[in-house]
């Protein structure tokens, strides 16, 4: 038996994605409360990339949508009831969600690398039905709770900056290393802002765009970089980008995930460097890869995030990182609502994150 309970004569509903274009509130029937899982109700969901992407493709990469899926997995909410076995979260709680839901039993999550899971049932992934409902039923280990100062949208913008901390530890971002950001979306702003968090005392952002380059600068970028989409251009784009920095590029961070972004990325980072791709823009590259391997260039890649939300949540409770400029533009849970919300961050322009609030 739960703790708590759901209001009587209230249906679920949530926002299902039906096919190319076609978003439907819909009545979202729930599991059952395990009794080491939470019943939340969402307050803020943000919408994202990757939930766009689904919209207009009904696929992103090799997760295709074969059968009706709601949408959404940037989320925070209230408690409204926990199961038996839950102790640490009671009914009220404000909680930020992390979205993936691991096996707990391979190696990969036995050595802690959980978020590599291939088991991973992760919000809003075909087949698994994410969070833009009024209620979910998620593992309660996976619900994170909010300090006062800490906004219920804050809450949601912990999964975005996931990736951009994520991104940090895998590069060793720190006091010593002057960090590049190509790319200034909402995962570039981000991982700027963690860049900034982790100690970088230096970091160039580029872009095609001049209204993202100045949401860069408002938020701490050193210095901005507008660059081309042009392939021919990255010879001159490397050396206006070391004059910039004016100093070594140690890390750079690619948040779009171009062959263009990706070469420029290896040609800019100094000898013993690293350059970590984050953003995932073309599943196939090519790019100059021996000229940065006899410099000994470092190359990785992240998958999503692992072990984050405590340490976005001590950034933003401690004030060492602010997200609220990110959050440009917000909207109720109706049917219009739903698809205004999606046109708008479709269509780009000044929108960076935006943001439900049911």
């Amino acid at each position: 038996m739960g703790k708590g309970g759901m209001s009587h004569g209230e249906e679920n509903m949530a926002a299902w994605l039906l096919g190319k274009n076609n978003l439907k509130i819909q009545p979202f029937k729930l599991p059952p409360l395990g009794p080491h899982d939470a019943r939340i109700r969402m307050k803020a969901v943000g919408i994202c990339g990757s939930d766009v992407h689904y919209l207009k493709e009904m696929r992103l990469a090799d997760f295709v949508v074969t059968e009706p899926m709601v949408i959404g997995h940037e989320c925070a909410g209230i408690i409204e009831e926990v199961g038996a076995e839950v102790k640490h979260l009671a009914l009220g709680d404000r909680v930020a969600i992390e979205p993936g839901i691991s096996c707990w039993r391979c190696n990969l999550c036995k050595e802690g690398r959980y978020n590599l899971c291939p088991e991973m049932k992760f919000f809003a992934t075909p087949p698994i039905h994410g969070s833009l409902a009024n209620q979910i039923v998620h593992p309660a280990d996976l619900c994170f709770k909010l300090p006062e100062n800490v906004t219920l949208e804050e809450g949601a913008m912990c999964e975005p900056l996931s990736v951009g901390v994520h991104a940090c530890r895998r590069a060793n971002v720190g006091p010593e290393t002057n960090v590049l950001v190509m790319g200034a979306g909402p995962i570039g702003l981000v991982t700027l802002l963690a860049a900034r968090a982790f100690g970088s005392p230096r970091i160039v952002i580029v872009d095609v765009d001049d209204h993202r380059l100045s949401v860069a600068k408002e938020l701490g970028a050193d210095h901005t970089v507008k660059v081309s989409t042009n392939i021919n251009d990255v010879s001159g784009e490397v050396e206006r980008i070391k004059k910039a920095m004016g100093a070594t590029v140690d890390i750079t961070l690619d948040c779009a995930g171009f062959s263009k972004t990706m070469s420029t990325a290896l040609g800019a980072t100094s000898s013993g460097g690293k350059v970590c791709l984050v953003g995932m823009g073309h599943i196939e590259m090519t790019v100059p890869l021996a000229p940065a391997a006899v410099r000994e260039v470092d190359v990785v890649g992240i998958f999503r995030y692992k072990n984050t939300w405590p340490l976005c949540i001590e950034f933003l409770q401690s004030g060492k990182i602010d997200v609220k400029p990110l959050i440009t533009h917000r909207f109720g849970f109706s049917q219009n609502e739903v698809e205004e919300a999606f046109e708008t961050s479709a269509r780009g322009g000044n929108a960076i994150k935006v943001m439900f609030n049911l």
